[in-house]
């Protein structure tokens, strides 16, 4: 059974992946509408927006692996004093 922070943390990550997809689909459905108005950007086209996503979905990793890291590291202030007090009484 997941305990209640690991669900927590894959709901925000499926949210994120979610509003990226959301966005990359925007912008999909934005490049035939450009066509059709006689808009043409030479750098607006598929392989770009491939790339956004990748990079969109690249950072979001890198964002949720730093703050996960970030959250379970000692290393603050009041992370070493909730340390200590764990070590105090034998949790850790």
């Amino acid at each position: 059974m997941k305990l209640q922070s690991e669900v927590k943390q894959e709901v925000k990550n499926e949210a994120v992946k979610g509003l990226i997809m959301q966005f990359i689909g925007v912008l999909t459905a934005l490049l035939p509408f450009l066509g059709v108005l006689g808009i043409n950007l030479e750098w607006f086209n598929e392989d770009f927006i491939g790339g956004l996503e990748v990079v969109l979905f690249a950072v979001a990793a890198l964002a949720i692996n730093v703050y996960t890291i970030y959250k379970n590291h000692y290393s603050g202030k009041k992370a070493q004093q909730q340390n200590a007090e764990l070590k105090s009484k034998g949790l850790k």
